[in-house]
């Protein structure tokens, strides 16, 4: 499994985009064992990304991962709807 980050300049300027990179870099590293064996993800920070705090920033890729791998966003309730 592995995993790429793009982070463009309308992030912010080095200094913030790197540490877009490093924050996520660190969240994806305990993430991996949720894909399957051989997976390719590259996640994208968009410009907001650099005002996030960290926890934000878990909170984002958290959802988008359960999105990727079809299941209900974490934190929320699973509606099944019966006919």
């Amino acid at each position: 499994m592995r995993a790429g980050f793009v982070v463009s300049k309308a992030v912010g300027n080095a200094v913030a985009r790197n540490l877009v990179k490093r924050r996520l870099r660190h969240l994806m590293r305990d993430r991996l064992y949720s894909l399957p064996a051989g997976s390719l993800v590259v996640v994208r920070a968009l410009p907001g990304a650099g005002e996030a705090d960290h926890q934000e920033l878990t909170r984002e890729l958290d959802t988008a991962l359960w999105r990727l791998l079809g299941g209900p966003a974490p934190g929320r309730a699973e509606v099944k709807a019966e006919r």
